[in-house]
């Protein structure tokens, strides 16, 4: 680490990049890198994603869609490989001009239908099957502000506290200071709220429990970035109720499973087709043989 401060030049230009994880896939610009197609299976609903906090929102919705009963909700999971660039085909950039995963086309509908964005996502669904939003226009309202909170929290939790504690080249103290602070600061705001009811948008499990899940109950349950000890997990008690709960859903479980490339074998299905790949198909079966 450098003791020379840094001077930032009149104008910025991209240069080499500069090391850490991602590093060699970031970009100043959009759009697309190489033709390549996207595979379409054969649900209407295909998804386009990886195991990331993001993408499993989307995956854990389909399959509490699909245990009620929602045969529609039925879908195929393509994997895209961030760290190898699959978000920059062109077929993935036709669906997501912004090149993140995950991505959605629902070909239940003429045309067929893109949706990026997990926030909007979610919303579609919910919208799409009348489930896991509130029908009452406060309730509504409660749900949505929960779910826009999420949407405009996670770059601090992940694009700051995430890049500088777990992924930068270098530690610095400034940033990472400066994020923890925001990210628990956050926490007492969830905690505070689920000391009130059992879920974020009030009594009934909705988006916005999708969608806070994956960050903050990944966070203090110590399955992002490993940071709950470093941020004093225990210190929110509701938060830890309420993550352990929605951890123990059958739906929950097998959505944390689509689209996984990392952890225990038997946890990941890299590729979901068919409601039996989860017994047929997760990566310890296929190395077996």
């Amino acid at each position: 680490m450098s003791d020379t401060p840094y001077v930032p030049p009149t104008v910025w230009k991209w240069e080499a990049p500069s090391g850490g994880a991602f590093a060699h896939i970031n970009r100043p610009v959009a759009g697309p890198t190489h033709d390549q197609a996207l595979p379409v299976g054969r649900h209407p609903l295909q998804l386009y994603s990886l195991a990331t906090p993001n993408g499993v929102k989307v995956t854990i919705m389909l399959e509490e869609l699909l245990a009620l009963g929602f045969e529609g909700a039925e879908y195929d999971a393509h994997l895209i490989r961030i760290g190898e660039g699959d978000q920059f085909g062109s077929g993935f950039v036709a669906v997501n001009p912004n090149s993140k995963i995950p991505a959605l086309v629902d070909h239940g509908v003429q045309p067929p239908q893109r949706v990026f964005e997990s926030g909007a996502i979610l919303l579609y669904l919910a919208e799409k099957f009348g489930a896991f939003i509130p029908q009452d226009p406060a309730g509504r309202t409660e749900c949505l502000s929960w779910l826009f909170w999420q949407m405009a929290s996670a770059p601090i939790l992940g694009g700051g506290f995430g890049h500088f504690y777990a992924y930068a080249p270098e530690k610095y103290q400034y940033p990472i200071n400066r994020y923890a602070m925001e990210v628990k600061r956050q926490l007492d705001v969830l905690n505070r709220r689920l000391a009130e009811c059992p879920y974020v948008a009030g009594e009934e499990y909705s988006i916005a429990d999708m969608a806070i899940w994956p960050w903050y109950g990944g966070l203090v349950r110590n399955q992002v970035y490993e940071a709950a000890q470093f941020l004093s997990a225990h210190e929110y008690p509701h938060v830890q109720r309420w993550a352990d709960a929605i951890a123990r859903r059958p739906a929950v479980r097998r959505g944390r499973m689509v689209n996984r490339t990392s952890g225990p074998l038997a946890e990941q299905l890299h590729e979901r087709h068919d409601a039996s790949d989860f017994e047929l198909k997760t990566q310890d079966k296929l190395e077996q043989g």
